[in-house]
């Protein structure tokens, strides 16, 4: 049978957090030859994202320099990695989020888009493909996979989903809040990578990404 070729996407890479348990710039920490950052974009560049944003605080001069360096490491061209600012990075995670979406420089022809981690380097391509192929045959759906029930990130929303966040406001809202309004659409892929229930967020938690990596 032939594969399942999955719709164009992009993905987001969420880069604004703060670090302060880690205690240093954990997108900075090195990583398979490279940093986290650089990874996490060779990742999705390898698995077929259209474009990749970084969304990022606006003075982040110490991650901005290691994109443009990444970028000409890797020689991608300059509709590959777009840099992403979000005046309000301070709010938390789903701000980063509704920024992404609010951008208007995704191209016309993305029909989805991968809301990624930015301290999951070690999640394995196995699952990420799995995913893919997954939100390949579930096109108009919420696409989240779930450990022990659990759903997880990477999340993929389609188009018209993905720009409703746009106009989702509510007090303290999260992206769990969000989801839930189109829980009807959405449907969760059973996957055994307990990697999934790790984040970088302290130095402990980074030498524990590594090990699963090695």
């Amino acid at each position: 049978m032939a594969a399942i070729v999955p719709p164009p996407f992009a993905a987001i890479i969420l880069a604004a957090g703060a670090s302060s348990r880690m205690g240093k710039p954990k997108l900075l920490l090195p990583w398979n030859g490279t940093t986290v950052i650089g990874h996490l974009i060779s990742q999705w560049q390898k698995l077929g994202a259209t474009q990749i944003g970084i969304v990022h605080r606006p003075n982040d001069d110490a991650l901005v320099k290691e994109l443009t360096q990444i970028a000409k490491v890797f020689r991608f061209n300059d509709s590959t990695i777009q840099r992403i600012p979000n005046p309000h990075s301070e709010h938390g995670m789903f701000s980063s989020i509704q920024c992404a979406a609010h951008w208007q420089g995704w191209k016309d022809e993305i029909e989805s888009f991968a809301i990624v981690l930015g301290d999951q380097p070690h999640l394995k391509m196995e699952t990420l493909r799995e995913l893919l192929d997954f939100h390949a045959a579930n096109p108009h759906s919420i696409c989240q996979p779930a450990f022990r029930g659990e759903p997880k990130h990477p999340v993929i929303l389609p188009r018209d989903i993905f720009c409703g966040l746009k106009n989702f406001v509510a007090a303290g809202a999260t992206l769990k809040d969000f989801l839930k309004l189109h829980s009807r659409r959405s449907v969760q892929l059973k996957t055994n990578d307990g990697g999934l229930l790790l984040d970088l967020d302290t130095p402990e938690d980074y030498k524990r990404a590594l090990s699963l990596d090695a």
